[in-house]
């Protein structure tokens, strides 16, 4: 790899969560980052990537020949993640969006890029009791990649959101792969909070009279949170933004629903990010997208491994069939 220039490409890359963590981690290690290659199937995402990088993603990652995609060091992709989560109905594999892993292992394959990094829900690592996670693993083995895993939150990386998430991180070879362990203070609600914000977003009277009649508002300001059960609660954070959620979900201070702006500060996305769309589109890109700050840490501590770490010690003939037996017996 040159060490002064790092080519990555970003599948599944929404409205480019990883590119800003990517782009925030090689200025940090003075690196820097280029982009060859982006492709999400969603148009609306394309339009807010193109509006904030000047490039227009491919669409679907499935018509993209292996061949067309340029040599890249690190592939990023924050694939699908309803098969696998709790809010979904959890069919994992058997569910067309939870076979577009193998559409990563084809590039791992076909292009061999040095290192990935991979994210997804936190229930990924428990589903079908750890049996999915298992084979996605050994899918990884077999194509000749050391690979660990690890769920981390995003309080735990000064953004005030309870966000769990899995990270596979992956080099070919063999190289000692360090996980971030941030301590960083939680940036308050404060900090992200609009003032002066617009009627539209406050609930009706009902509803407000209705999340009152459980809990009181404090002077600190909070997030009201309504599970599927009807529990009400209220968190000098926010629980985790959800794509397919209730509009009133969660509310700030039980009384009105997060602005498009906040939405993307909880996740740790820069004040100069160009906001399209409507309000349902931004919920629903925001709701999709990863913790910035969680997705630096991890790729700072990849690029250290790759930068100063020892050379791989063993590689995998690409030509064996042993990825298309791994591919079959996962979708079987």
């Amino acid at each position: 790899m040159n060490v002064n220039r790092l080519r990555y490409i970003d599948l599944f890359c929404g409205i480019g969560g990883f590119r800003f963590a990517m782009e925030a981690a090689c200025t940090a290690r003075r690196l820097a980052p280029y982009c060859v290659l982006s492709s999400d199937i969603d148009k609306d995402c394309q339009s807010v990537y193109l509006a904030n990088f000047g490039e227009l993603p491919l669409g679907d990652i499935k018509a993209i020949n292996s061949a067309s995609i340029p040599d890249h060091d690190v592939l990023l992709a924050g694939f699908p993640c309803q098969p696998f989560s709790i809010i979904g109905d959890s069919k994992g594999f058997e569910d067309a969006r939870g076979t577009l892993f193998f559409e990563i292992a084809r590039v791992l394959r076909d292009k061999r890029p040095k290192a990935f990094v991979l994210e997804n829900v936190k229930q990924l690592s428990g589903h079908d009791n750890g049996r999915t996670l298992s084979r996605i693993l050994e899918c990884l083995d077999n194509l000749g990649y050391s690979h660990s895993h690890r769920v981390l939150n995003a309080l735990d990386f000064g953004l005030p959101q309870k966000r769990e998430r899995i990270f596979i991180v992956g080099s070919l070879g063999t190289r000692t792969i360090t996980w971030p362990l941030s301590s960083m203070p939680m940036k308050p609600l404060s900090a992200i909070l609009e003032r002066d914000v617009p009627q539209y977003y406050y609930a009706s009277e009902m509803i407000k009279a209705r999340r009152r009649a459980h809990l009181l508002p404090t002077n600190e300001p909070t997030i009201w949170h309504e599970n599927k059960s009807g529990h009400i609660s209220a968190y000098p954070y926010s629980c985790a933004l959800r794509a397919g959620a209730s509009y009133n979900y969660l509310l700030v201070n039980g009384e009105r629903r997060l602005t498009e702006r906040e939405m993307l500060r909880l996740q740790g996305f820069p004040e100069s990010f160009k906001i399209t769309g409507t309000y349902a589109q931004v919920r629903k890109q925001a709701g999709n997208s990863l913790p910035v700050p969680v997705a630096q840490g991890v790729i700072e501590r990849l690029l250290d491994s790759l930068v100063l770490g020892t050379p791989p010690t063993y590689y995998v003939d690409t030509e064996t069939s042993q990825l298309s037996m791994v591919m079959e017996g996962l979708q079987a």
